[in-house]
């Protein structure tokens, strides 16, 4: 009864996306215009400075842009090896069936997250192509959108970059709410409980999409380019290209490199971001791809995917810029949270940034937004800070399932477009909205 309904309500979301999602790039072009005309009928800002602010605002997500281009490039080098590619395709293997192929990659992509969101884009969608090999007759769709799905966790695993400025001395709120660490967010019962709820729930309910009664795209259909078998080379001839091909330059830097970090471990420095991912993801692939010509050869290969990301992240930047220089986004927070009480302010926030995020897609640009609006009004309510906090947390990840935005990262890697997969991710939306909207609200 269940998983039939579900097909069936797959099948039609997915239908409806198939024809009225455009390119992701016309998508931030349409809010653009919206967040403009929005700022000035709601705002009453002028023309010329709604595009002062979009014109300001542009640039400022560019170290985060290159960050995110390197997350695609160095996480494909360092999975295109052949150490990872083997250990891909024995955890692979395991699955034999398109329900098997599907649960795993769920909980694959959900693992990775937990750890860190950065891993977590980039290895749902390689092992899901990795599984495609495996199992030629799952919907590569589905398996790609069940790859992304995990991403609804991120902001309440352990790289959630709100729980963990919260916990920081000296970050922006401290004098206004304190420090609340992260055993009273990240690790607090009420959010181990939404997270091993969605983590038993999310595997099946994406096995559950595989009857949606729609284009099925047979992974067997596919031409995949993953290079996880060893290739002839012709012997180097001259001592440059016998240089290019030596394994020893990659060994060394590579051990080089991924010292450092050791170095940092022993310190009791390290933590982990975006920039130790990447920097763990290049030099790990040095090392183990060995020689330049072998490393060279597959951020080739990486480096076709990351357009998207490269022309796209400015304009989301420019829509943050007029959203926060105009004032709509402290407006739209206020319009959510006036008028309510202690009880109902965490939904009340969730939903809030969920909205919020859509049109902000960055969780630091967001709680910078909404944090001194949202969290003095919860400890005026006597609400509990932390899990108003994680409500905060909880709708800035939890609208990426619609946010194209965040997808182009796997949508590369995986040769798909938006409107491949957003169908399904709609049904992940919610029904992991539901679930989170009784947990922040019930839960002790």
């Amino acid at each position: 009864m269940l998983p039939g309904f579900v097909g069936r309500l797959t099948g039609a979301l997915d239908s409806f996306i198939q024809k009225y999602l455009p390119d992701p790039l016309v998508i931030v072009i349409l809010l653009t215009l919206f967040v403009f005309a929005l700022g000035i009928v709601v705002e009453g800002a002028t023309p010329a400075a709604m595009v002062g602010h979009f014109g300001d605002g542009f640039w400022n997500l560019l170290t985060f842009a290159m960050q995110m281009a390197l997350v695609l490039v160095t996480g494909f080098v360092f999975a295109s090896t052949p150490l990872f590619g083997r250990i891909l395709g024995s955890l692979a293997r395991r699955a034999s069936t398109p329900g098997q192929a599907i649960v795993l990659v769920t909980l694959v992509s959900l693992a990775a997250s937990f750890v860190n969101w950065g891993f977590g884009l980039v290895i749902g969608a390689l092992f899901a192509k990795r599984l495609a090999r495996e199992v030629p007759e799952v919907d590569y769709r589905v398996l790609i959108a069940a790859g992304y799905s995990g991403f609804v966790i991120w902001h309440a695993g352990l790289s959630g970059s709100i729980p963990l400025t919260a916990a920081t001395p000296g970050n922006f709120l401290e004098d206004e709410i304190g420090l609340i660490p992260a055993s009273q967010t990240i690790f607090a019962p009420f959010n181990l409980i939404l997270l091993t709820a969605i983590a038993c729930g999310l595997p099946f309910l994406n096995r559950m999409m595989l009857n949606h009664g729609g284009k099925v795209v047979r992974a067997g259909d596919i031409q995949l380019d993953d290079r996880d078998e060893d290739h002839p080379e012709v012997a180097p001839a001259t001592p440059a290209s016998k240089l290019e091909h030596s394994p020893w330059l990659g060994w060394l830097v590579g051990a080089f490199g991924l010292s450092f970090v050791a170095l940092q471990i022993v310190r009791g420095e390290f933590a982990l971001t975006l920039n130790t991912v990447n920097f763990g993801f290049l030099f790990a692939g040095l090392l183990l791809h060995g020689s330049a010509h072998n490393f060279l050869r597959a951020v080739d290969d990486a480096v076709k995917g990351v357009g998207g990301i490269l022309i796209q992240f400015p304009f989301y930047a420019g829509v943050m810029g007029m959203m926060v220089g105009s004032g709509l986004a402290a407006s739209l927070t206020d319009l959510f949270v006036g008028g309510a009480n202690a009880t109902i302010l965490p939904v009340l926030a969730f939903l809030s940034a969920g909205f919020v995020n859509v049109l902000v897609p960055s969780g630091g640009g967001q709680w910078a937004v909404q944090g001194p609006i949202i969290m003095p009004a919860a400890d005026v309510l006597g609400a509990d800070k932390a899990r108003v906090l994680m409500a905060i947390a909880w709708g800035d990840a939890w609208t990426n399932m619609i946010q194209p935005f965040w997808a182009l990262p796997a949508l590369a890697v995986a040769g798909l477009n938006a409107r491949d997969i957003m169908g399904f991710c709609v049904l992940v939306l919610i029904a992991t909205g539901a679930v989170l909207m009784l947990g922040l609200t019930f839960l002790p």
